[in-house]
């Protein structure tokens, strides 16, 4: 969506996005037109009061002064139980639109593909789905309903204005001539400057958030001042923002104030010399001050609660910015066609990958793997392993080409269906934070709990893991704590096998790990994985050869370029470059 977007256009989109802020909106302007009015007759009843009453020919009239002042209250109690109603209705359907909201743009973050998402930092993410919905929060139901509210009152007070005298209401508005000028010249450079804010306050986030992450980083290297600084940058950079924007638009208000003050003066002035000259009463000319402040008064809120209101609309232009981010991974739904279960066979044919504005990572790759067999992926560091195993789990979509499993494109395959029959078991376990069971029902959600634990303990036995599961201090249910980190990264590993597992995929894609555990851990993990690609079709990124030796079939890659495929044997024999790779790595083991 272009920054460009008229605020006509966002209100329509937004409003199209979440229909939930219009349900019942005409009842709602009706009772806050009504309460308006309400407001709207303290001027007329003073006028009343003073010409009838205080002003009468024969002297005061005390029946007429109370009789008055009684209509009033009794107007003003029911315009204030009117404003409680709207602003009832206003919440109301604020917080269902902005929970709908919020579905959508956590959804959209979930459809996303690998590839969009790496495009952005994951903080911006989160602030557009946190951050930037509070700030529609204060729109809908602070901000926007006191303008609404503010707005109907101004207009029917200047039409009141205008039933007592049509000439002194135009001099009146005319006053109000230098404030629409202002903010003609001065809204659009409030909306770019909140704009900036909004930007940099996802930056701040962004980077707050990978610091956290990566605190252990930052300590081992002693750069904690650096990170600091960094930290302190964004933080000026959004407090000048904020001056910017706070300075804009106080001229605004600044102008409201001079036009308020012009325009009471007007009407006092024109109206003494309309009453001088007997074309309005005294009482009138006291209404129509009343009425100036009535009228000025909503006007004033209203430009105060501009900055506000610019600034959330920048943020729920943010917000619908992701919510219709092209999705370049469609599910196909209910039209598409399952994998049949039990055939594993992958098939890559003319297989293409260019990154957005990049270049091109993958160069014609066509592969074959008959189901039950294990294929190995080897390769140097940045020769294209892991995006075409990520290709195969779907994680996006090839730039020409297709990817089959089963016999079906992947393209038509509903979701659901692919993460059944696909599993992926990446370098790095990541676990939720939680305890080792709640990590496992992500491979089985439906099922009850008694019936998980039931089968989440039959598959650590089937994995050979039993024994590290009991010498867990609350077995199943140990907490794992945030991204698994209260575990080993061997052990967030065996979760991972162990959730893989239980999905019983036909097809499984492997970042082989264990690189960076203990040899007993390894030795664990080697064997889990074993028990794990038994009797199904296995992409194992092989980064050790000990792996490759193993496979069914090698499939060598090199700048994006599937170079030899073949069995094992057969490739060293050829003396291509799995050969030279195989050779290389046999003399450091050895050494």
């Amino acid at each position: 969506m272009s920054q460009s977007m008229s605020t006509k256009e966002m209100f329509r989109r937004g409003f199209a996005v979440s229909p939930e802020f219009k349900v019942g909106l005409g009842v709602t302007l009706t009772l806050a037109a009504l309460a308006a009015c309400g407001r709207a007759a303290v001027p007329f009843v003073t006028q009343r009061v003073t010409d009838l009453g205080l002003m009468a020919p024969g002297g005061v009239d005390i029946q007429v002064v109370v009789q008055y002042a009684a209509l009033g209250a009794v107007v003003l109690v029911v315009a204030a139980l009117l404003a409680w109603r709207v602003r009832r209705r206003i919440v109301a359907a604020a917080e269902t639109g902005l929970a709908t909201l919020r579905i959508r743009a956590f959804r959209k973050v979930h459809e996303l593909s690998v590839l969009t998402q790496n495009e952005e930092q994951r903080g911006r993410y989160v602030s557009r789905v946190t951050g930037d919905v509070e700030t529609i929060r204060d729109l809908m139901q602070w901000t926007g309903a006191a303008m609404i509210i503010s707005a109907l009152e101004s207009l029917v007070v200047y039409g009141v204005m205008v039933a007592y005298s049509w000439q002194l209401s135009l001099i009146i508005l005319v006053a109000f001539v230098p404030m629409v000028l202002s903010l003609l010249w001065i809204q659009p450079r409030v909306s770019r400057a909140f704009q900036h804010v909004r930007e940099r306050m996802a930056d701040l986030l962004a980077r707050t958030s990978e610091q956290i992450v990566g605190v252990s980083t930052i300590r081992s290297y002693g750069v904690q001042q650096r990170m600091r600084d960094e930290l302190n940058a964004e933080n000026d950079d959004i407090l000048a923002a904020e001056r910017r924007a706070s300075i804009l638009a106080s001229v605004n208000f600044s102008s409201t104030v001079v036009g308020q003050s012009l325009a009471t003066g007007m009407a006092l002035v024109g109206g003494t010399i309309m009453a001088v000259n007997g074309q309005m009463s005294v009482g009138t000319v006291v209404a129509m001050a009343f009425l100036v402040y009535q009228f000025a008064g909503p006007v004033m809120w209203i430009i105060e609660m501009l900055a506000e209101m610019q600034r959330a609309l920048v943020g729920w232009k943010r917000v619908l910015e992701l919510v219709d981010e092209p999705v370049t991974v469609a599910d196909p739904g209910a039209n598409g066609t399952p994998i049949p279960h039990g055939r594993g066979e992958l098939d890559m044919e003319g297989i293409r990958l260019t990154y957005p504005g990049g270049p091109e990572v993958l160069k014609g790759i066509d592969l074959s793997v008959p189901a039950g067999k294990r294929i190995a992926l080897v390769g140097t560091t940045g020769s294209g392993k892991t995006t075409l195993a990520r290709l195969m789990s779907r994680f996006f979509d090839p730039t020409e080409g297709a990817v089959r499993v089963g016999g079906v494109d992947l393209k038509d395959v509903p979701m659901d269906s692919l993460r059944r029959s696909v599993a992926v078991v990446p370098q790095e376990g990541f676990l939720f934070d939680g305890t080792v069971l709640s990590n496992l029902a992500y491979a089985l959600p439906d099922a009850p709990p008694a019936e998980l634990k039931a089968r989440a303990l039959s598959a650590f036995e089937s994995l050979g893991l039993e024994g590290w599961v009991d010498a867990l201090p609350a077995g199943l249910d140990t907490h794992v704590g945030p991204r698994g980190e209260l575990l080993s990264a061997g052990e967030r590993q065996l979760v991972a096998i162990a959730r893989a597992y239980l999905r019983d995929p036909d097809l499984l894609i492997l970042d082989e790990a264990t690189s960076a555990v203990d040899p007993a851990t390894e030795v664990r993990i080697s064997r889990a994985l074993e028990s794990l690609m038994q009797g199904r079709t296995s992409v194992v990124i092989a980064h050790r050869l000990s792996t490759a030796e193993r496979a069914d079939l090698v499939a060598v890659m090199e700048f994006g370029e599937l170079i030899e495929v073949g069995p094992h044997r057969d490739l060293v024999a050829a003396g291509g470059m799995y050969a030279s790779l195989h050779s290389a790595w046999v003399s450091q083991t050895r050494d």
